[in-house]
């Protein structure tokens, strides 16, 4: 197996795209599917936004997606996946029905409309054709930090912005997440620049500071941004295993986990915190309920340090009254 890049698509069949335009401070996240992903999705936050994600319960008819797209812009960013479809119907790709090919896209969205950008853009958002952009510029590396989904991102204190890291598992599989960071709560343990997903930290994937040895009283005083719809992180884990839409769907619900293990506080009535998980299916599993139970539980881990690495890399944006970046404030910080 080639070396990890430490990224979603480090997972067999997954290729990532972003797009994003720097005067409206807002952008979309593309991650497509080689051939076609069982897919699935849990929603914990009160106040999501999303597209075709009924059709991934496990009694729908569809089996299998194209594509998931992570997006800024609020309602506004459901158009996204109509630009990534129209990709995708240009490629030949989709649900077939007769003669018909109907690309199969389920998205997610974030609220980043008072960031200080331009949302002045007239008519009809750009947000359609930034989802063909960002499908035309999928590839196997892709920016973090303040990029795509994680343009326009914040946190209650600090930038948010678009993370992702991998793993494999003790029987070979790997799994991948890719998060766009928009939370009410913070990444950060209190005022500090350690995060709260250090323990599950790699080679200094997010600075190394390590967990405080002191969690201070004032850090677990919930502090919480905005108004209901103002915030919510989005993301999507994936596997190279074979899994069915009902153990995708428990893959779902086992990475939530990495959420609570990387914000406080999260799932909140302010957030509309969402998962999708997919598998691409290259790997047989050969004990399914130990393996999904790894599976799971990895997922969890690697998902909550994406989080803290799309805080990491992310940059301020160029407005009066923009949030600093971790960097901008703790780069110089003692250990």
């Amino acid at each position: 197996m080639s070396a990890l890049r430490n990224l979603i698509t480090d997972v067999a069949g997954i290729s990532v795209g972003n797009a994003e335009d720097a005067r409206l401070a807002s952008g979309v996240t593309a991650i497509l599917f080689d051939g076609q992903a069982t897919a699935a999705v849990d929603v914990r936050g009160g106040a999501p936004g999303t597209r075709e994600t009924d059709l991934l319960d496990a009694h729908r008819t569809v089996e299998m997606i194209d594509a998931v797209v992570l997006s800024g812009g609020s309602a506004f960013g459901l158009d996204t996946p109509s630009g990534v479809q129209a990709w995708l119907r240009e490629q030949g790709r989709g649900f077939a029905i007769g003669d018909i090919r109907i690309p199969i896209v389920s998205g997610a969205v974030l609220f980043d409309m008072l960031n200080g950008g331009d949302k002045n853009w007239g008519r009809f958002p750009p947000y359609r054709d930034l989802g063909y952009a960002a499908a035309a510029a999928a590839g196997s590396s892709f920016a973090l930090g303040t990029a795509g989904a994680g343009t326009g991102a914040t946190t209650v204190n600090l930038k948010g912005g678009l993370g992702s890291a991998s793993a494999v598992t003790r029987e070979g599989h790997t799994v991948g997440a890719l998060v766009a960071v928009n939370a009410c709560g913070s990444v950060t343990v209190g005022n500090g620049p350690q995060f709260w997903a250090a323990p599950f930290e790699q080679a200094n994937e997010f600075g190394g500071r390590g967990f405080p040895a002191n969690v201070p009283p004032s850090a677990l005083i919930p502090h919480a941004k905005g108004r209901p719809g103002e915030n919510t992180t989005i993301a999507i884990v994936a596997t190279d295993a074979t899994l069915s839409k009902a153990q995708v769907k428990q893959l779902a619900v086992m990475a939530q986990d990495g959420f609570a293990r990387a914000i406080y506080p999260a799932h909140t009535t302010l957030d509309g915190d969402t998962v999708f998980a997919a598998a691409t299916g290259r790997r047989a599993m050969q004990n399914p309920v130990s393996e999904l139970s790894e599976l799971g539980a990895i997922a969890a881990n690697v998902l909550a340090r994406a989080v803290a690495r799309g805080i990491y890399e992310a940059g301020a944006l160029p407005f009066a009254g923009a949030l600093p970046s971790w960097h901008d404030r703790f780069a110089k910080a003692p250990s």
